[in-house]
């Protein structure tokens, strides 16, 4: 029987966000950034384990109290220069300690995407668990799309019709995963691409607004609303 896995790349640094600690350990009511999507990970009980994906070099993971994780938590120190690079090496890093096989469904979550909750997990899980290739959370595009050209003027508009923007967690088994990042190509975003290289159609599963990612500094205002509600 497959398992369900969570894995989370947290080796960037965030330097959008204009802070001196990297974006997954800014304080967000209270706790860590990368606590909020550990928490709704955690009480999802069909995940039964969850990696964290560390630069080597990481010297803040320590300053704070993960033990009430500790029975799904697995701590890799093995982040690359890129999302892609970090994924990869978890993924290697779990087959290699037998934590995963490959039937196994792996899911991908941002670090800096605290507005996870278990529903959204756990209707990724109900809709894609039969599912021959996997997908990911996403919400349809509402807002009118603009393309710049190079002096920033509008070139034209973008018919927005059958455009989702990607969240996170994305799901897919752990061997079609790791095989598609190893051979993906150069410059992709998610997890889903590299799946789409390989010629397979990941299925989208309805997300969540408040499931997007923290950029920059006046999302986090927004993300400790959104956290205080829940």
């Amino acid at each position: 029987m497959a398992n369900f896995i969570a894995l989370i790349p947290a080796a960037g640094t965030g330097s959008r966000i204009g802070e001196a600690v990297p974006k997954q350990y800014l304080s967000l009511v209270g706790k860590p950034m990368i606590y909020h999507a550990l928490h709704a990970l955690y009480h999802t009980v069909r995940i039964t384990r969850i990696g964290v994906v560390l630069a080597p070099d990481d010297a803040d993971w320590e300053r704070y109290d993960w033990s009430r994780f500790d029975d799904k938590l697995m701590v890799m120190r093995c982040g690359g220069a890129t999302r892609a690079e970090s994924v990869t090496n978890g993924l290697r890093s779990l087959r290699v300690s037998g934590s995963i096989h490959d039937q196994d469904w792996i899911l991908v979550h941002d670090a800096a995407r605290p507005g996870l909750s278990v529903t959204l997990i756990e209707r990724l899980l109900d809709q894609l668990a039969e599912d021959e290739v996997g997908g990911l959370l996403a919400i349809p595009l509402a807002d009118t799309l603009k393309r710049a050209n190079s002096d920033n003027r509008v070139a034209r508009t973008e018919p927005r019709e059958r455009l989702w923007q990607a969240q996170t967690p994305q799901m897919f088994r752990a061997a079609l995963l790791l095989n598609a990042l190893q051979n993906a190509p150069e410059g992709i975003t998610d997890d889903a691409s590299a799946v789409e290289a390989t010629g397979r159609l990941p299925r989208l599963v309805m997300g969540d607004a408040y499931n997007f990612k923290v950029t920059y500094p006046q999302d986090m205002a927004l993300a400790a609303l959104v956290l205080q509600e829940k």
